[in-house]
Formats: C-alpha cells, sequence, structure tokens
C-alpha cells in the first residue's frame, strides 16, 4: 500500500505541489490525472526519493520516503518519463547491471531478467544495444528495469507518452496485465482514456493541489447533476423540439452539435432532465403519439472528460510549476538533483521543463 501525506514541495517561493495526500490500496491500479504542469511528475519523484519535500511524507508498504529512504526504495520500481537508460549497454546487460545494484542474489538474477523479458515482451531484443531500439522499446526496457527486482509497488510517470496509437495500446495492456492482488500500480497520465480504461481509482491534481479523489464510478456518481439523453426522431425538427420540451420533467432539448437535421432527415436531440428523474419512458411516448420514427433514445452517462473539466475549473491565479528535468540513469551520480528550498532557487518555468523532457 501507498500512503501519500500533506505533500508539499517549493522551489524557492514557487509552489510545485500543495498538501497533495492520497492512498493506493494493494492491488489496485490508481491514476494520477491531471493536465502537463500539474505537479504529478514532483509528487512522483518525491514518492520515489528522488527528490525530498518541504514538507509531508510518503510510505511506501508502510516505510517512509524521508525518515527511512532506503527500505522504501526497495520495494517500489520506477519509471520515469524519461526512461534513464544507458544507450550503450545491451538490454540483457542492463538489466543484469540494475539488479546487481540492488544486490539480488546471483543465482536469481538470470531468472528474473527471463521473466521481464517475457513479461514485456522484450525476450527477441535481449541482446540488442538499447539506443538502437525503436522509442516503444526503449519504453519496455524501462519498464523492464522497474519491474525486474519484483517489487510490490509500480510508479509508472506518463508511461505511453510519446509513443505511436499501436504502442500505446500495447503497453496499456502490459500495465493491466501487472496489475495482480499483491501489486499497487500508481500512473500519471494527462490522457482522460488512459485513465478510464486503467484505473481503479483516480486522483485528479490541478495546479499542484489535489481537487478530487475517488473511483470513477464514484466521481461520477458524486459530479453528476443532471440525466442527458440522446433522442432521434424522423420528424420535422421544430415540431419534435417542441413534444419533447412538453414531456414533464425536460429541462432542455437542443439539437446536437446546433445541427438543425441529419443528412437522413432525422433529428438528434441532447434532452436534459434533473437527476432524479429518468424521463426515456415518457418521450418514447411522446414520439409514439405523433407516429414518428424512434431511431435513437440513449442515457448519455458522465465522461471522464466532463467530471476532469468540472474539478479542475478553479482559480487561474494560483501560481504552480512542475519540475520537468529528465530522471538520472539508474546508479548515476545523484549530486545534480534538484536544489534544497534553503538555497532560494526557482525551478524551470513551464517551456523550459518541457523541451528539458524531450
Amino acid at each position: 500500500m501507498v500512503e501519500v501525506d500533506h505533500l508539499t514541495r517549493y522551489y524557492g517561493n514557487t509552489m510545485a505541489i500543495e498538501d497533495v495526500t492520497f492512498t493506493a490500496q494493494q492491488g489496485s491500479v490508481l491514476c494520477f490525472l491531471g493536465p502537463n504542469a500539474a505537479g504529478k511528475t514532483t509528487t512522483m519523484r518525491i514518492m520515489t526519493g528522488f527528490m525530498p519535500p518541504t514538507s509531508g511524507t510518503a510510505r511506501i508498504c508502510g516505510y517512509d520516503i524521508v525518515t527511512d529512504s532506503v527500505e522504501a526504495r526497495r520495494h517500489l520500481g520506477y519509471l520515469p518519463e524519461a526512461a534513464p537508460l544507458y544507450e550503450d549497454m545491451t538490454v540483457y546487460g542492463y538489466l543484469d547491471f540494475c539488479l546487481r545494484l540492488r544486490g539480488l542474489e546471483e543465482r536469481r538474477i538470470g531468472e528474473r531478467i527471463d521473466y521481464v523479458l517475457d513479461a514485456t515482451n522484450i525476450t527477441e531484443r535481449a541482446d540488442w544495444i538499447i539506443g538502437k531500439l525503436s522509442k516503444g522499446f526503449r519504453r519496455r526496457v524501462g519498464l523492464a528495469q522497474a519491474l525486474v527486482h519484483d517489487p510490490p509497488v509500480l510508479i509508472l510517470d506518463e508511461p505511453s507518452e510519446g509513443l505511436d496509437p499501436l504502442q500505446i495500446i500495447e503497453i496499456r495492456k502490459l500495465i493491466r496485465s501487472l496489475a495482480t492482488e499483491e501489486r499497487t500500480i500508481i500512473l500519471s497520465t494527462h490522457i482522460l482514456p488512459e485513465a478510464q480504461q486503467l484505473a481503479d481509482s483516480i486522483v485528479i491534481i490541478h495546479r499542484g493541489r489535489v481537487v478530487a479523489t475517488d473511483t470513477p464510478d464514484n466521481l461520477t456518481a458524486r459530479l453528476q447533476d443532471r440525466n442527458r439523453i440522446h433522442l432521434t426522431v424522423e420528424a420535422p425538427r421544430d415540431e419534435v423540439l417542441a413534444a419533447v420540451r412538453d414531456v414533464a420533467g425536460v429541462e432542455d432539448a437542443q439539437p446536437v452539435d446546433g445541427a438543425s437535421a441529419r443528412d437522413d432527415g432525422a433529428v438528434r436531440l441532447l434532452v436534459e432532465t434533473p437527476i432524479e428523474r429518468d424521463a426515456r419512458a415518457d418521450l418514447a411516448a411522446a414520439v409514439a403519439a405523433k407516429g414518428w420514427p424512434l431511431l435513437e433514445l440513449e442515457a448519455i452517462p458522465l465522461t471522464l472528460e466532463d467530471i476532469f473539466i468540472r474539478t479542475t475549473d478553479r482559480d487561474e491565479s494560483i501560481r504552480y510549476v512542475d519540475d520537468e528535468a529528465p530522471a538520472m540513469p539508474v546508479g548515476a551520480d545523484r549530486d545534480s538533483s534538484p536544489p534544497e528550498d534553503d538555497t532560494g532557487e526557482s525551478a524551470p518555468d513551464d517551456d523550459e521543463s518541457e523541451s528539458a523532457e524531450e
């Protein structure tokens, strides 16, 4: 289990994240959802021991990332957005290097490497030089590095960023397959369909602050304030609108996307009613009474996009930044990690940080 408790990080006077708190249960996939520069990467770097918080802490399987950092990091695997790979090494050699750094017993090294090569579907590339691999395969190697020591917690920062559509589908399937009763997965994304497909629970972060956290279904139930229905009828638009608006409980009815009629002469409407009233039966009866062909009558659930827009519709004046500097390879010198707050040095601005990642 992962517990994030009131994490705050400032760069000088600039707030990156503030009072970030959430819990990821064992065996679940938690999606950390937010726009670019919302604070996702900063939070994950603190959770993985890459940088210290200004205040607050996180616990990995009960180990405090501030006071017991080494033990906490033994229990997690981390895939940064910019995969920290040594491109002059072979895939097999790199994974062997990672396991030896982690102190795995010699007799188990070959077994673990074979397992993750198979799990990430890169066995055929085991002897390739990493720098010769495509971006999709390099992403798989980064994921294999995070998984190779069999950690109970996986933290993945934008795992599908920069991949083509086929590679994205494959990576998402792979992540879902890695979710077990024993393993907790936390992944960040700004891609709404990715969160919808992968997450058991969602934490929405915006401008460095958590604005919502729950399961997708519970978020929908909490934020859905009215019923929305798509109604398609083959009849004159004005007559359909008048008939629909006369149905008890209908608060609004408008042509979808402002269209007056479809090419086949049918009119498609978006109908809204109070959340406590399902007017579909009455709408169907009203259309039947007119003798019009009813082509569609469908309830439209609140989408994750709707949830995201509603929860992130906040004060534009909040000052925020997300540190997006590239992560270091495993075993690299950490002297160049971000400065402590008492130096007064600010984090890079958004444009600089995004170009650094690229």
